[in-house]
């Protein structure tokens, strides 16, 4: 009887709409879930039977089924956040995790921390994959496996080289011949800095210039390291390098001498590796280097005064936080102020993403109708940039929200009105015997 079939059409109606309002509402429920991506409901008609047999335009449908129910990937906002390991991204792709186990997948939400032996992972204790780096910071991309970020130190360098820019005073007169354990009043002028042995101990070098008794237009220089008994390793104030140097009538440096080691090198207490060699670059000079000679130690009439000096050692150093670029690459700042690369993220997109298999936890998995992810880096190659310092919020529109949960309620109430009706139908039917 056909006025059956409006019956089951109905109940069909009502499957589809609570259906759809149970999308609708774990849409919703997780408008705050980070990297949460919201569904869609596609729903298809149920072709009935042909009632006359003879012509297609007489087919009467038996109702509805949910044909699918489709992930939206659509970008979600951005939310900037205090942790370094926190990461959304921007474009297309996955974070590539694994299990303990070696199970592989796929996420969004990049909320991520060091775990207690040091490896990236997210709050499920999945590990996040990537490149590693090796101690000078190159990415051994050979495999891609979990990151770590244990090596907490960074070793020290020795120094050797010293650069001093500064002026020193051509009015000075000409002092007494330097005396290391009278060394202030028997030089014009000094400037000191902390050098570091081969253990990244850190050493006091005291530079003094004395203006030279010798010299009869008074523009030659000389200049006397010392490391006092604290630092040095015979325990004595000791001269440890020394040299001369010349200026031009216009106060730029002429000639630098080749440096002296007294004692074969800095010999600093400590245990380091003595008879250290360290460099002195006070500026290019005219006749020694072709150089301008203004671009480091001048001889003008003014103060003697340091504009700028530097060295290239310094001390080790622990792993103070952690930072990651837009193409992945973790960085590691260390208490020395030096930064090296410590790993590098790889990142996997789809053909088809809506084919991915949903595991919770905001997790997805591999499928026959995904296809097989590729790889790369990120900002790369169609995948997306990385945001460090941010969150990909959940991309749910509570607004549509609301408008399909009206639109099913409707749906769902227009269909039970349809089960009444045809019940009415029904008894007035079996009324007639009467």
């Amino acid at each position: 009887m056909a006025i059956l079939t409006s019956l089951f059409s109905s109940v069909s109606g009502i499957n589809a709409f609570g259906t759809g309002l149970s999308v609708v509402s774990n849409n919703i429920s997780n408008m705050a879930t980070v990297g949460f991506k919201d569904s869609s409901v596609a729903f298809a008609d149920i072709i009935g039977e042909n009632l006359s047999g003879a012509n297609s335009g007489s087919e009467v449908g038996h109702g509805v089924l949910v044909n699918s129910v489709r992930t939206e990937f659509t970008q979600g906002s951005f939310e900037t956040t205090g942790n370094g390991l926190d990461m959304a991204l921007d474009g297309d792709g996955f974070f590539l995790l694994k299990s303990a186990a070696g199970t592989e997948a796929y996420i969004r939400a990049g909320t991520f921390s060091v775990n207690k032996d040091g490896f990236i992972a997210n709050p499920d204790g999945l590990f996040l994959q990537g490149y590693q780096a090796d101690a000078t910071g190159n990415l051994l991309t050979g495999q891609v496996g979990n990151l770590n970020v244990a090596s907490s130190t960074f070793p020290p360098q020795a120094s050797t080289k010293i650069n001093v820019v500064a002026n020193i005073d051509s009015r000075g007169n000409i002092p007494a011949a330097f005396n290391v354990n009278n060394p202030t009043t028997t030089s014009n002028f000094s400037t000191s800095m902390t050098v570091y042995d081969s253990l990244g101990n850190g050493h006091l070098v005291t530079v003094y210039f004395r203006k030279s008794a010798t010299a009869a237009t008074g523009n030659t220089w000389q200049w006397f390291a010392v490391v006092n008994a604290n630092d040095s390793a015979s325990g004595t104030d000791q001269i440890q390098a020394n040299g001369t140097l010349t200026f031009t009538t216009d106060g730029a440096l002429d000639t630098v001498s080749a440096v002296t080691y007294p004692t074969g090198g800095f010999d600093f207490a400590g245990g380091a590796t003595q008879n250290q060699t360290i460099a002195f670059n006070f500026g290019s000079s005219v006749t020694t280097s072709g150089g301008t000679g203004l671009d480091g130690l001048t001889q003008f009439g003014s103060t003697s005064a340091v504009l700028n000096q530097t060295q290239d050692g310094y001390g080790s150093g622990s792993l103070q936080r952690i930072s990651v670029s837009g193409d992945g690459l973790i960085t590691g700042l260390f208490t020395n102020g030096k930064s090296r690369t410590l790993g590098g993220i790889t990142l996997g997109r789809f053909n088809n993403p809506q084919g991915l298999t949903k595991l919770g936890n905001n997790l997805y998995a591999v499928s026959s109708d995904s296809g097989q992810p590729i790889s790369g880096a990120p900002n790369s190659a169609g995948m997306g940039k990385i945001l460090s310092n941010s969150l990909e919020l959940s991309n749910v529109d509570l607004a549509e929200q609301f408008v399909k949960m009206i639109e099913f309620q409707r749906g769902f109430q227009a269909n039970s009105r349809v089960i009444t009706i045809t019940d009415g139908m029904l008894q007035e039917l079996v009324n007639l015997i009467h």
